[in-house]
């Protein structure tokens, strides 16, 4: 098992909280780093206190009124209206105290894990707290205030002139990072994600390819709604794969939301853990493969905090240090302490059933149709590929 890896966490990126009834819930960070513990597959010597980022590191990407505003905003001082007007006070990203502080610790835990991984001190970080993907220049969006991805990407760039990979397997498009980047072409993104005609935010076309000088580094891949383990996984594989090769990135950053699972509440799609293995796995060799191991992860969305999140998170850390074996059983001592707390059943193993739900009718249908749109969103490589073929 490798030491050069880093765990990015404290206790006060709990402190991201909107209020008890949102779906959003960073509760999921304390469940995910008891299960590692619980199998002792965490150390003190592995974590990392994040820190937070300055206001100049959130003005690579949010524009200062935003900034202020957030600021104001956790202290009580803006108007409703104002407020609106940036994208907060809303359902989805109601105003808490100290809104500003809380969010920059959570910009900051990824460069944390940035410096980490670019010194040198460790080949991969992850970062759990992270993964607000959906927060642009000058407003909230989808329970994101600040968007950690875009600071972490342009940080990446100031300090480090890197070439960075970006690859979101949210369930939800990675609007905000895709347009903080959509003309440049140094960052490409890849996001693979539940097609926007059900689900916020609506984006994410193929047809997205990015802008100017960025045109052509701007990936997506939407997946039909219902989509199970083996259609999502062709499509994850075939496509970081071949735009990996496509780009050969200094870097690879990873946002693994956790919201594609057949439990997750707020989604359509029906991956189980098979997927929650696979998808760090590959990230892992990409990262190797192109990088010389520089793999920076952070989290997202995954809204079944209980039976999903501690599980499919817990595995990410598990590749990363190579403890990657885990089957069976999850450990009793997580079991019997969290169960009393749980509101449903929790699953006693790492593994799902492979009768965790009804086959699903349209299945075929379902798989041909993400082919058909795996192939059309990477036509520009292999269209390149094949006339560079017929050119030799």
């Amino acid at each position: 098992m490798t030491s050069r890896c880093s765990f990015v966490f404290s206790e006060e990126l709990l402190k991201y909280k909107f209020n008890s009834d949102h779906p959003f819930n960073q509760f999921r960070l304390t469940l995910t780093v008891d299960l590692l513990k619980k199998i002792n597959a965490l150390s003190a010597h592995q974590i990392s206190i994040p820190r937070i980022a300055t206001e100049e590191e959130l003005y690579l990407i949010h524009d200062p009124d935003y900034v202020n505003a957030v600021k104001l905003a956790g202290l009580g001082q803006i108007s409703e209206d104002r407020a609106e007007n940036f994208g907060i006070g809303t359902e989805d990203n109601p105003i808490f105290p100290h809104m500003h502080e809380a969010t920059s610790l959570q910009v900051g835990g990824t460069l944390t894990a940035v410096d980490l991984v670019m010194s040198g001190a460790v080949d991969h970080a992850l970062h759990l707290g992270g993964g607000l993907h959906h927060g642009f220049r000058g407003k909230a969006s989808g329970f994101c205030i600040y968007n950690d991805c875009s600071v972490a990407i342009k940080y990446l760039q100031k300090k480090y002139q890197a070439r960075v990979l970006y690859v979101d397997t949210d369930a939800h498009h990675g609007d905000g990072v895709q347009f903080s980047f959509y003309d440049d072409p140094n960052v490409c993104t890849l996001s693979i994600h539940e097609t926007g005609r059900y689900l916020f935010p609506g984006t994410g076309n193929i047809n997205e390819r990015g802008h100017g000088k960025g045109y052509g580094f701007s990936f997506n891949i939407p997946i039909d709604a219902f989509t199970e383990d083996d259609s999502f996984l062709d499509t994850y594989t075939s496509a970081i794969k071949e735009v990996a090769e496509f780009f050969k990135p200094d870097v690879i950053l990873t946002q693994n939301g956790a919201d594609a699972h057949y439990f997750d509440p707020l989604t359509h799609l029906s991956a189980t853990m098979k997927s929650y293995r696979t998808i760090p796995k590959i990230a892992h060799q990409i990262a190797h493969q192109y990088c010389d191991g520089r793999w920076i992860a952070v989290g997202g969305g995954g809204y079944d905090i209980w039976r999903v999140v501690p599980r499919a998170w817990a595995l990410i850390w598990l590749e990363m240090t190579e403890n990657s074996n885990r089957y069976g059983d999850l450990p009793s001592e997580w079991l019997d302490f969290w169960q009393k707390q749980a509101p449903v059943k929790l699953p006693e193993q790492w593994d799902d059933p492979s009768d965790l739900y009804t086959p699903i009718p349209r299945k075929e249908e379902i798989t041909e149709k993400n082919l058909r749109t795996l192939e059309n969103a990477l036509y520009p490589i292999r269209n390149q590929k094949s006339k560079e073929r017929a050119g030799q």
